[in-house]
């Protein structure tokens, strides 16, 4: 199973210590400095949307996004170009992504982010349903990449079987990554 339009989400760690929308200037910014590997296009203000998108930074091959979806601030990278390589490498560059963003907001607004947890997932139903069979099919690549990518075996995965969401998992940490 080749998966592409990877996604992954870590969460802020308690409340926002800034409104949702200073991330708008911030990511204004990085459009125009071109502060991400991926080309940087514009941004959307979402944040009159409850449990939305938030604040949306469009690019071609991926957006970012200070996202509100589940009732849960966090920063989301949307993967949308297909990239090469195993399930493995698209899930290293996507967390790396997400690990990148994170830490220049926390560097631009002390926004802090969780370093035990995060959500991955695949946004193309077609090439994973959320089923069983799709998470035991990924399951084994994704501990790989885990024991890679973080140097840890102590990790729970969480499936969320409701085949009305994109597959995904939880992945909660035993340690805080660096």
């Amino acid at each position: 199973m080749e998966l592409q339009h990877v996604n992954v989400k870590i969460p802020a760690e308690g409340q926002l210590p800034v409104e949702p929308a200073r991330c708008i200037e911030v990511f204004h910014k990085w459009v125009r400095d071109q502060s991400m590997d991926e080309l940087l296009i514009d941004v959307a203000d979402y944040t009159h949307v409850p449990k939305g998108p938030g604040v949306l930074l469009v690019g071609h091959q991926a957006d970012y996004s200070l996202d509100n979806c589940a009732g849960k601030w966090g920063l989301r990278y949307n993967r949308k170009a297909e990239l090469p390589g195993s399930n493995e490498d698209r899930f290293r560059q996507a967390f790396r992504a997400t690990v990148t963003a994170c830490q220049m907001l926390e560097d631009e607004l002390a926004i802090r982010f969780s370093r035990q947890e995060f959500d991955l997932f695949i946004n193309d139903r077609a090439l994973a349903p959320n089923t069983a069979e799709t998470f035991a099919g990924a399951k084994p690549e994704l501990e790989s990449f885990l024991r890679d990518a973080l140097s840890q075996d102590d990790f729970t995965l969480t499936h969320d079987t409701d085949g009305r969401h994109l597959f995904g998992v939880g992945v909660r940490l035993a340690h805080a990554y660096d």
